[in-house]
């Protein structure tokens, strides 16, 4: 009976949970523990009443001893089969609401656990890949070929796995005085603008700055005032008349090259750059590059530059190539300089009048100085005494820097034709650019800024049109960086790229924007993109553009890019003639134009002319002359006892 009840009870209970309804019996803060203490007591309630009944029928029955190891043997069977039933019945009672909520809880943590896992496991490999590619990038092959056979153009060009990286190009036209110091003479003093504009023995003056006046140039005889400014060097508080006269002679040094109609920018803190050291007479500052890491080469480098013989009143610092230099090397470049300083300051006091005093290296040396690699694998050279420069400057190295090879090219075809690098320079002096992924950049220089703009092209036909999108912004600021180098753009440049809508894919492109561009020696500024998908980019002028040394204004559209056509040329002289012949007394009308606008007139407009000559009793001539520019013309009005002509070339 016992064991019947125990299975109705089970059964009882297994309906209650499958009518859903157990909450309502069952307390909301009831726990496992409680259930369990609730099933052992009634257990044992029963067991006492089952205990009661045997021990009576122990007193009567005279077989006790054989009954109580019955009833032992039974009651372990009946605790085994409580046990059981009070496991199946915590299995089948579900989880009150705390503990599923525990659960719950325990399962996120465990699937965040499970994501954070992968997201770390994803941003090792990334971080692998990247490795890896920098691993790759570090590899790849430089290489510097020199174009110096033809005596009118030198010309460098520097390759990373056959693609142009750098081009610099010298023309006997366009000569280069970047870096030359000058014995110069103030012409001019202009208040509004603080600034002087001097004589230097070229045909433009040069513009020199109050910033750029170094105060031992400043006159002897001040006021008072402007004494005590100095003194307490409250520059902005001065002005440059009381400082400099008209007719004052000064050493000038030229850091900006000519462009357009400006002449080039002066100062009078000069430098003299070395391979390792640059020295600065007339300052007493001393510095190490920053691009040198570590404190104790920096310390090292620092004392050193202290125990050398660097003259009275000149500042140093040590360039990036010094960092694996050797102190022989630094003491011989140091000398050298300080002897070049000591000539230029000589010949300047004997020199009578303005001209030049010291002429930076050639072409060849100056580009080895600025832009030598110590990862550069070869230097091809097609000339001569280009390749004696090359090789007196590989001797100057440091041990560890002259295991670039130079060799001399003697190939049938031309060096930059053998390595295909002249259809990549042509491509510099076009506007516009393709991008591998279908888009392109169009570059147009203004006389305010640089306007760059980057189309998508059939970037747009792809199914994922916010991916392709990002891709083709990605390779334009890539692409943009690279060209900016190679056509030397400064000053003001506005890139336009494609909209985008995600605020991540805008940010990776002003990362991938700042990251190519490190590799520019240009001081470099950015803005955020706009909203308008519009990023401001401000670099410094190293030198003109290397459009300027190679290209000259159009005779025909002059610099525009466009021309008249020939039925609006042709309408406006036709309203130059009428104007000419209404005036009076006009006797005749000679007109020279070109051979295309003379052929309309008399075809087209042979019925206008013949009117004319009819209401204003005048002769009208036309002649075509071949030789004429489109833009050419000449008309001549035959008056009465005069002749008056008109020009316009």
């Amino acid at each position: 009976m016992i064991t019947k009840s125990k299975k109705s009870t089970s059964k009882e209970k297994s309906v209650k949970v499958s009518t859903g309804a157990w909450w309502k019996s069952v307390p909301a803060k009831e726990s496992t523990q409680e259930k369990s203490d609730l099933l052992t007591k009634s257990s044992l309630k029963r067991d006492g009443k089952r205990t009661a009944k045997k021990t009576e029928k122990k007193t009567l029955d005279p077989k006790a001893e054989k009954s109580e190891k019955n009833f032992s043997s039974k009651q372990r069977t009946r605790k085994k089969k409580q046990t059981d039933n009070k496991k199946s019945v915590e299995e089948i009672l579900p989880d009150s609401p705390e503990e599923l909520a525990g659960k719950r809880v325990d399962q996120k943590r465990k699937d965040d656990n499970s994501q954070t896992d992968g997201e770390a496991s994803k941003k090792k490999k990334r971080s692998e890949r990247s490795q890896e590619s920098k691993r790759n990038s570090s590899k790849k092959s430089l290489k510097l070929l020199i174009n110096a056979e033809e005596p009118e153009e030198c010309r460098l060009a520097l390759l990373e796995d056959g693609r142009l990286e750098s081009i610099h190009v010298s023309t006997v036209s366009s000569e280069q005085r970047k870096n030359n110091i000058y014995k110069a003479r103030v012409v001019a003093i202009e208040p509004s603008l603080q600034a002087a504009f001097v004589d230097y023995g070229t045909e433009k003056n040069g513009f020199l700055p109050f910033s750029e006046i170094h105060p031992e140039y400043f006159k002897t005889t001040i006021s008072d005032k402007a004494r005590e400014l100095v003194k307490n060097e409250q520059w902005k508080k001065l002005s440059i008349t009381d400082v400099l006269e008209k007719g004052q002679e000064l050493l000038a040094q030229v850091v900006k090259e000519e462009v357009g109609r400006k002449g080039a920018n002066m100062t009078t803190f000069l430098s003299i750059p070395g391979r390792c050291v640059v020295l600065m007479p007339g300052s007493d500052s001393a510095g190490i590059s920053r691009r040198i890491s570590g404190e104790q080469r920096r310390s090292q480098l620092r004392e050193i530059m202290r125990s050398l013989a660097v003259p009275e009143g000149v500042g140093w610092i040590v360039r990036t190539a010094s960092e694996d230099i050797t102190e022989k090397a630094l003491s011989r470049d140091v000398d050298y300089l300080s002897r070049l300083w000591f000539d230029i300051r000589q010949k300047g006091q004997e020199m009578e009048g303005v001209g030049l005093l010291y002429e930076d290296q050639q072409t060849v040396s100056r580009f080895l100085r600025e832009h030598f690699d110590p990862a550069l694998e070869e230097i091809l050279v097609d000339d001569r005494v280009a390749l004696e420069q090359v090789k007196d400057f590989v001797a100057m190295l440091p041990p560890g820097q002259q295991g670039v090879r130079v060799r001399l090219h003697q190939g049938v075809r031309p060096i930059f034709n053998q390595f295909s690098v002249e259809d990549q320079i042509e491509s510099i002096y076009q506007p516009q650019v393709n991008l591998p992924s279908g888009g392109s950049i169009v570059i147009n220089p203004t006389e305010a800024l640089v306007a760059v703009d980057v189309n998508s092209g059939s970037t747009s036909k792809k199914a994922d049109f916010e991916e392709s999108i990002f891709q083709a912004n990605l390779e334009a600021a890539t692409e943009l960086a690279r060209q900016l180098r190679l056509r030397d753009l400064g000053g003001l440049i506005v890139v336009d790229f494609i909209d985008m809508r995600s605020r991540n894919n805008i940010y990776a492109v002003e990362k991938q924007m700042k990251q190519a561009m490190k590799r520019d020696k240009a001081k470099v500024d950015f803005s955020r993109i706009s909203k308008f998908g519009l990023m401001e980019i401000s670099r410094q002028k190293l030198g003109a553009p290397i459009e300027s040394g190679n290209y000259r204004v159009c005779e025909y559209c002059k610099g525009r890019g466009t021309i008249r056509s020939i039925e609006t040329l042709s309408l406006f002289y036709l309203r130059r003639i009428q104007t000419g012949a209404s005036r009076k007394p006009v006797e005749r009308i000679e007109c020279h134009f070109p051979m295309e606008v003379a052929s309309y007139l008399l075809n087209q407009k042979r019925v206008e002319l013949n009117e004319m000559e009819r209401r204003y009793q005048v002769e009208i001539t036309i002649t075509a002359r071949a030789r004429m520019k489109p833009a050419d013309n000449e008309i001549i009005f035959h008056k009465t006892g005069k002749t008056s002509q008109e020009k316009a070339r």
